[in-house]
């Protein structure tokens, strides 16, 4: 009995993320979620865990994250493991929007950098786009 159970269950994962990856490659829905970082404090410095790219001074070619290459969005393009913006459910490729309340989707790299790192905020608060409809699910299910 047990044995059934078990092989009824691997079905019903395979038939979820098999229609789960069909679904994410048919759809252009974006995803929005807030996410809290609680910046880590190491001495003088305070580590978000996490790095950047893009900007409107930089070639959208470039971006890795850009389907039609046009894109000059801020992109997270690492997350550090276990640091505080994995803690905190951010991932590689997502758009950030916005940074405590102010917009970023037309800034420099280094405006975007200055907003992210400043000395006084202890927690960045972010609004960020996601496309991936089944990281979105796998990040959902944690």
């Amino acid at each position: 009995m047990v044995e059934w159970e078990y092989n009824n269950y691997l079905m019903v994962v395979k038939v979820l993320n098999d229609f789960l990856s069909k679904l994410d490659s048919q759809c252009s829905c974006v995803l929005q979620q807030r996410i809290e970082i609680r910046k880590l404090r190491q001495g003088e410095h305070l580590i978000l865990g996490f790095s950047i790219g893009g900007g409107i001074d930089q070639d959208p070619g470039q971006n890795p994250f850009s389907e039609d290459k046009s894109d000059k969005g801020i992109y997270v393009t690492r997350v550090t493991p276990e640091g505080p913006a994995e803690v905190a459910g951010l991932m590689m490729g997502d758009k950030v929007m916005q940074v405590n309340g102010w917009d970023m989707t037309m800034v420099t790299h280094d405006q975007a950098r200055k907003r992210l790192t400043k000395k006084n905020e202890d927690v960045v608060r972010l609004l960020v786009t996601r496309k991936s409809l089944e990281q979105a699910v796998k990040h959902s299910m944690m």
